[in-house]
């Protein structure tokens, strides 16, 4: 079965296309339905009348797009009509929900005249916050999208033509500083002069490019000032007209710096590359067959050819959906009153920016594991590194407001976390835990410290002012693997075989481990060749606030060391693993997950303690639940008589400021139903947060069914109780786990 069925049956499979409306408040009771409908919502109606401002308040107005389109230019398949055109258009919206979470209604107008379209589509003003214009032909997108924009009081952006211009603008700032060139000396050539390539010519010039240097050539060739003068090329060809001698595309090609292909396929060849000045970069931007293929252009010469394509098999794809949810994004949430130049501008440099930086291995997995680090192979982030967000609408949402566009002044800074929060519940906990940790950063020992994961880790805490890492292991294998992730950055480094500290950490450790059959010559060996036991001694002596380990090593032997060598806190008989699970809309924190096998009473009234204050770091207010199989007393022996008695013993104690009640089975704990109509005695007036299973079996198997078959996101394992602040990762965490894990060590530092 080819793609072309499987599209078929992805888009006919029920229900029909790709978009669905769905309700936003509670239509459950008729109370819900009197206030989203009639009496209740005339009170809101009234309110808009009075101020129209307030539908923004009262709508989902201020997070809608209408994705707008006539089918007359269609990518790839050209004029096949409104009708037609609405997968195209439904596919478009399932772009701006995925990356921006932005809404859509997709409108297909059969109406090719001009003055017609217009007035349809600013008549809709009323229902819309932004209008994205589609696969409308040249030259007629020209001046629909002028005079809409003149029309409307909302952004508009015709994406065929910007788009292709703000992705290929940040490769282009990116592709130049790599070959060292200014892009004010560039020579630039434009195979094609459509909408597309027109509206690229004019953003070049924005980002520094001189009209003198670009050449713009048709399908009859070089768009010259005797072709305009002769009536050859339209209006907005003329814009680019050239004082120079007609040629074709070779002649056009000959020494210069760049070339754009929005054009055809298969229209350059190897000789035209060859022909091009030092170090060329090459736009070659026609799908799905580029102007020159990826692995002719680059052979073509011995020198540096930075190649880009509109394909996703090749390195450098120049693809819209790095631009227009996330512009929309932010001018949605200012609600500008246009998509300016500065906008735009702002953009391409914040996607050119975010291509310097360090990329996620979520990212680097999606795509294969190809090595993504910034070069000729990386000039412009990739669609699904979900940073883009988070670094573009700000940079867009600021310049709307600086250029005087913003109809709503924003707090930036605040503004980025709210977006980040968007890209799920995981993210927006987090962010509460790493603002702390930038108040006042740790020194946090990195024990795995040659491992590539722990180095890149360590830049993003110092990056981000989370903390002061310390990378453990040997300085001359931390300083290559640094320098080969070309990450501008020199970090602390300790290297237990070189350090002066070893000796004076080595007796240390044999004064605290003699008794338990440690010489002083072992006690030698395990610090200088184990930094797991070098970091906790460092850490116990002062010399680092906090230890992550266990990124190689599986999770009782990551363990052992600090538990022998720290220990649990004065106050505390046991330590446990935490791990903290977020849905869309709830938090849970889960124990114990790692350690206690088998808990008594007193271990269970222990661990949910601490992971009550585990869950206060996070600004969640506790409410616990002792699980079992059994509800209240239903079944009197076994594991529920040991979770019972737990309870009790935290009842009793008159420390505890938290709600907490038990045994109780699992989804009486977090049902409010089930707790209010069978249990309205229950210490809990809300579902619990803090889940306590009677075992480690249970915990284990609880949480892993809750992130794989709930869909929750997992942070941890937390390791609570510690005399000082340990936490052990899990082997072949990613770098954002051993990042957050450090920012909670750190706000563990912080308290203590």
């Amino acid at each position: 079965m080819g793609l072309e069925d499987d599209a078929r049956d992805y888009h006919r499979e029920d229900p029909p296309g790709k978009l669905e409306i769905s309700t936003t408040k509670p239509t459950n009771t008729q109370r819900d339905l009197s206030l989203a409908y009639s009496p209740g919502v005339a009170a809101p109606c009234r309110d808009i009348d009075t101020d129209a401002e307030r539908a923004y308040e009262y709508t989902a107005k201020g997070n809608l797009v209408g994705v707008v389109s006539n089918g007359s230019a269609v990518l790839g398949l050209g004029d096949i009509g409104a009708q037609a055109s609405k997968p195209v258009m439904e596919g478009k919206g399932v772009l701006f929900k995925r990356f921006a979470d932005i809404d859509v209604f997709d409108v297909e107008l059969d109406e090719t005249d001009v003055d017609q379209f217009v007035r349809s589509v600013s008549a809709m003003e009323p229902t819309f916050g932004g209008i994205n214009l589609e696969d409308i032909a040249a030259p007629a997108c020209f001046e629909i999208e002028e005079r809409l924009g003149e029309e409307m009081d909302v952004p508009v952006f015709h994406d065929d033509q910007h788009g292709t211009a703000i992705i290929s603008g940040a490769a282009l700032l990116n592709g130049a500083d790599i070959v060292d060139k200014d892009v004010s000396e560039l020579e630039i050539v434009f195979s094609g002069a459509g909408a597309s390539a027109i509206a690229t010519a004019r953003f070049y010039l924005s980002l520094g490019a001189r009209r003198e240097n670009i050449t713009m050539c048709d399908s009859s060739g070089i768009v010259t000032e005797r072709r305009a003068a002769d009536g050859d090329v339209n209006e907005f060809k003329q814009e680019f007209a050239s004082d120079t001698a007609e040629g074709g595309l070779a002649d056009a090609m000959e020494d210069a710096d760049v070339f754009v292909g929005l054009s055809v396929g298969g229209i350059v060849d190897e000789a035209m590359v060859q022909s091009m000045a030092e170090d060329p970069i090459i736009f070659a931007m026609a799908n799905p067959d580029p102007e020159i293929d990826y692995e002719t252009a680059k052979q073509a010469r011995e020198d540096t050819v930075i190649m880009a394509t509109g394909r996703s098999d090749y390195p450098n794809q120049v693809n819209n959906v790095l631009g227009f949810p996330f512009i929309f994004r932010g001018a949605l949430d200012v609600r500008a009153t246009d998509i300016n130049e500065e906008m735009k501008r702002a953009a391409s440099e914040a996607l050119a920016e975010l291509a310097r930086q360090d990329v996620p291995d979520a990212v680097v997995k999606a795509y294969g594991d190809q090595p993504l680090q910034f070069g000729p192979d990386y000039l412009i982030p990739k669609p699904l590194d979900p940073r883009v967000l988070f670094e573009v609408a700000p940079a867009v949402a600021a310049a709307a407001m600086e250029s005087g566009c913003a109809r709503r002044e924003i707090d930036t800074d605040a503004y980025a976390e709210r977006l980040e929060a968007r890209l799920g519940k995981s993210r927006e906990m987090m962010r509460v835990v790493l603002n702390k940790a930038k108040s006042d950063p740790q020194r946090v020992a990195l024990a795995e410290g040659t491992d590539e994961k722990m180095i890149r880790a360590a830049y993003q805490l110092s990056e981000q002012s989370i903390a002061d890492p310390i990378l453990l292991g040997d300085a001359d294998t931390i300083g290559a693997e640094t320098d080969r992730l070309g990450l501008d950055f020199e970090p602390t480094v300790v290297d237990p075989a070189a350090s002066e500290a070893t000796e004076g950490y080595a007796q240390r450790l044999h004064t605290m481990r003699k008794r338990d059959g440690v010489t002083r010559t072992e006690a030698g060996e395990l610090v200088r060749t184990n930094t797991n036991y070098f970091g906790s001694v460092m850490v116990e002596e002062g010399d680092a606030d906090a230890l992550l380990t266990g990124l190689t090593h599986n999770y009782p032997s990551a363990l052992r060391p600090p538990l022998r060598v720290i220990g649990s806190a004065e106050d505390a008989d046991n330590v446990a693993g935490v791990y903290m699970l977020t849905f869309n809309n709830r938090v849970i924190f889960c124990a114990d997950a790692t350690v206690n096998r088998d808990p008594d009473p007193e271990t269970l009234a222990e661990v949910t303690r601490h992971t009550a204050d585990l869950a206060r770091r996070f600004n969640v207010e506790p409410r616990a639940a002792m699980l079992s199989y059994s509800n209240f007393g239903s079944v009197a022996d076994g594991s529920p008589a040991v979770s019972r008695e737990a309870v009790e013993l935290l009842h009793d104690d008159e420390s505890v400021g938290f709600p907490v009640d038990g045994e109780m089975q699992a989804d009486t704990a977090v049902v409010e139903e089930t707790l209010r109509d069978s249990y309205e005695f229950a210490e809990l007036d809300e579902p619990a947060n803090v889940l306590i299973f009677p075992n480690l079996e249970s915990g284990n198997i609880g949480y892993k069914l809750l992130q794989r078959l709930g869909g929750a996101e997992a942070i941890g394992p937390m390791l609570v109780g510690m005399d000082k602040p340990v936490h052990v990762l899990q082997r072949g965490d990613e770098v954002k786990d051993i990042v957050n894990l450090a920012g909670v060590a750190v706000v563990d530092a912080q308290e203590e």
